[in-house]
C-alpha cells in the first residue's frame, strides 16, 4: 500500500470511507464538497509519494504541516515549478485582513463560514509584556508562554493531537531548553541497592542536588522524557483546557520544576 496510488473510487473500494472514528466526520468528502463548492473540479488522489502530485500539475500548494520543508524540496528538485506550503499564504495582510508573518494559515481553526482564526503572532512580545506586568504586581517572576496544540498522540485514535507548527509560538526566557532528569527507579535499583529507607531517600536526593549534564548520556536517564521544556508544559495545558467547551483561557501551573529534593 505504501507505493500504490489510488483514485478516489480504488480507495473507497478497498478501505470504505474515510470517517474520522470518533467525530464521524468523512474528510475527504468534506475537502472535495469545499473544493467543488467554489465552483472548481476536485480529482481525489491518494498517494505517500509526493511526486506523484507532479503526473497532474507541476503547481502545488502542499499542506502537510511537520514535513512540510521536506516536500517542498522533494518537489522542487522533481521539477515543480510553483511549490508553496500554508505557511506560505496570508504572511502579510491582503486587503486588510489578517495573517501571521512567520506561519501563514498554519495552526488556523474556523472560525465562522467565511472567516478563519490564525495562529497567534508576536507572542513573544506578549508573553514578555505580561511577565513584566505579572512582577510589578506580585514581586514574582513568573514564567508565561502560549500554547496551542499538546505534542502528544492520542493512544485510542493513533491521531497526531500537534496540528499547529509548533506547541508554543512564543514563551518567557525561563522556560527555554529541555529537561535534564534522572529515572528516580534506575537510581534505587542500581546506583543504591544496598540502601533503603530514610538512607536510600538521602542518597538519592544528593545525588540529585549534585547532577550536571553529562547525566544525559547515562544510564540513569533512561526512561526519561527527551522533549522541550515548552513542549512537555504546552501539552499539560492543552490537556487541561481540552480543546472543546471548557473554555479555558488561563492554566495557572505550580510546582512544575520542583524534583524529589524540592521541600515545602
Amino acid at each position: 500500500p505504501y507505493s500504490d496510488v489510488l483514485t478516489l473510487k480504488q480507495f473507497e473500494d478497498l478501505f470504505g470511507e474515510s470517517k474520522h472514528p470518533i467525530t464521524g466526520m468523512d474528510y475527504v468528502s468534506f475537502y472535495k464538497e469545499i473544493i467543488e463548492g467554489e465552483g472548481a473540479e476536485a480529482e481525489i488522489i491518494f498517494s505517500n509519494n509526493p511526486k506523484t502530485i507532479l503526473d497532474f500539475t507541476k503547481k502545488v500548494l502542499t499542506c502537510d504541516i511537520h514535513s512540510r520543508k521536506r516536500t517542498k524540496d522533494v518537489l522542487k528538485e522533481a521539477g515543480a515549478e510553483i511549490v508553496l506550503g500554508l505557511d506560505d499564504i496570508l504572511t502579510e495582510s491582503v486587503d486588510g485582513s489578517g495573517f501571521n508573518s512567520k506561519y501563514g494559515l498554519l495552526g488556523s481553526n474556523t472560525a465562522t463560514e467565511e472567516l478563519v482564526k490564525l495562529f497567534p503572532d508576536n507572542c513573544t512580545e506578549f508573553v514578555n509584556n505580561i511577565q513584566k506586568k505579572l512582577f510589578v504586581l506580585t514581586g514574582k517572576k513568573i514564567e508565561v508562554m502560549v500554547y496551542g496544540d499538546g505534542a502528544f498522540r492520542d493512544p485510542a485514535t493513533k491521531i497526531w493531537e500537534l496540528a499547529d507548527p509548533v506547541v508554543s509560538p512564543g514563551y518567557t526566557k525561563g522556560l527555554e531548553g529541555w529537561p535534564n532528569e534522572v529515572k528516580l527507579k534506575y537510581l534505587a535499583d542500581n546506583d543504591f541497592a544496598h540502601l533503603s529507607g530514610k538512607e536510600l531517600e538521602e542518597a538519592i536526593a544528593e545525588y540529585i542536588k549534585n547532577k550536571d549534564e553529562s547525566t544525559k548520556d547515562s544510564n540513569c536517564s533512561l526512561g526519561t522524557t527527551p522533549r522541550k521544556i515548552t513542549d512537555l508544559i504546552g501539552s499539560l495545558c492543552d490537556l487541561t483546557s481540552g480543546s472543546g467547551d471548557k473554555g479555558t483561557p488561563i492554566i495557572y501551573i505550580q510546582g512544575y520544576f520542583d524534583n524529589f529534593t524540592t521541600e515545602g
